[in-house]
């Protein structure tokens, strides 16, 4: 094996560990969205953690965030919770901080 095939070898090993990581800060990410929007909801206990699973589980409709955007906005709307799109972009983002250091941490 060459040098080159090994450096190729790592970046391929570096790419694969960096896009599961990315998957699981997500799907934790989504999990931590549910449960502040089951809690702005009114919702707690199994039916909170019921909430958060159909939102992580919203994240597999399309690639992207906007799914997993939609459906929240959605409930919001259908229950009347007055948020702002701008706050919910702003939660999802401050709860993808905190879920990338979790998985990173285990």
């Amino acid at each position: 094996m060459t040098t080159f095939d090994k450096r190729e070898e790592a970046f391929e090993k570096q790419f694969a560990h960096d896009e599961e990581l990315r998957f699981k800060a997500t799907a934790r990410r989504n999990k931590l969205l549910g449960l502040w929007a089951a809690e702005q909801l009114g919702k707690t206990g199994a039916e909170a953690e019921a909430y958060a699973k159909s939102v992580v589980l919203a994240d597999f409709e399309e690639a992207g965030d906007d799914d997993v955007f939609r459906k929240v906005r959605a409930d919001f709307d259908a229950a009347g919770v007055a948020q702002s799109d701008h706050q919910i972009r702003r939660t999802m983002d401050e709860l993808m901080a905190q879920a990338i250091q979790e998985v990173k941490g285990q």
